[in-house]
């Protein structure tokens, strides 16, 4: 009998310890926690309490208050210097721009004919854009603003034939560079002649006449005087791509024109007055006689 009510109370016991346990979880380091029942739509049955959650979070760090005063300035890195990279080669030839040692200015347009006038001061040196061979030498300074020829508008000049197949024109020059005549062969950069404003720039101030076209015979002159515009080579062999040639372009232009097209701009001569007083208002220049012994132009046979 004794040992009978022994096991009733060991079974109560026991219910009421298991009805604790089921109503009391214990958290980390023996901290209760509450648990709450789904019927409340509020946290899960076995979800940490409001409190236990915040206790567990991670410290708040602290947030800088910037001050009023001014801020130290951004220290840029230095950089390295920048890395050229040479221009990319366009042809096989090397051109150079036909003035040298000289500040030179050019126009960068039409202006009635397709050739540009690079002023730049008396003296400077007309060279060689291109290695090639002395084509036309006009020594003579034989232009009349009473004729005003075509032949002779450019007064003293030189034309190369470059190893690129294309003609090139310098003229208004002072004077021809010695040694320089038909047949010479040059090299890029080789003297030709000297700036001036001989033909019909002897009233404006001095500068050289640059014209690009193609071989022909010295009476076909407006072929020499100017077929492809110059100056987009001009500006790469100045400050550029120095391998730019104008060789396409002219040859292409060549085959459809023909080689000597016919004159349309600026073609004709004027009659000459043949009176005493004409003749006495243009004096020659050095030591020019004034007389008109045909074109005057010597010339490489074509």
């Amino acid at each position: 009998m004794h040992s009978g009510q022994i096991a009733r109370w060991a079974s109560v016991v026991g219910a009421v310890l298991l009805t604790g346990a089921c109503g009391q979880a214990t958290g980390p380091a023996g901290v209760g926690v509450t648990l709450r029942s789904n019927a409340d739509n509020t946290a899960p049955a076995h979800g940490p309490s409001t409190a236990y959650a915040a206790a567990a979070a991670s410290p708040a760090t602290p947030t800088p208050t910037p001050s009023g005063g001014r801020q130290a300035d951004v220290q840029r890195p230095q950089g390295d210097d920048p890395v050229k990279v040479p221009p990319p080669k366009l042809s096989k030839y090397t051109y150079t721009f036909p003035v040298k040692g000289c500040e030179v200015t050019y126009s960068r347009k039409l202006l009635v004919l397709p050739k540009t006038t690079i002023w730049a001061p008396q003296g400077c040196a007309f060279v060689a854009p291109v290695a090639g061979v002395v084509d036309e030498v006009n020594a003579k300074n034989r232009w009349r603003p009473s004729t005003d020829a075509g032949a002779h508008r450019e007064g003293r000049f030189v034309t190369i034939i470059g190893d690129d197949g294309v003609r090139y024109l310098g003229g208004h020059l002072d004077t021809v560079a010695d040694g320089i005549k038909p047949g010479v062969r040059v090299k890029a950069g080789r003297l030709l002649g000297r700036v001036g404003r001989s033909g019909n720039a002897r009233d404006t101030a001095t500068n050289l006449y640059f014209a690009i076209s193609w071989k022909t015979g010295p009476k076909f002159w407006w072929v020499r005087r100017g077929m492809v515009e110059p100056w987009d080579y001009l500006d790469a062999w100045r400050t550029g791509n120095r391998t730019l040639s104008p060789r396409d372009e002219t040859l292409e232009l060549r085959e459809k024109s023909g080689e000597t097209p016919r004159c349309t701009v600026l073609c004709a001569s004027k009659k000459p007055k043949k009176t005493p007083q004409a003749a006495r208002s243009e004096p020659s220049s050095r030591g020019d006689t004034g007389e008109d012994d045909g074109d005057g132009v010597v010339s490489v046979t074509p």
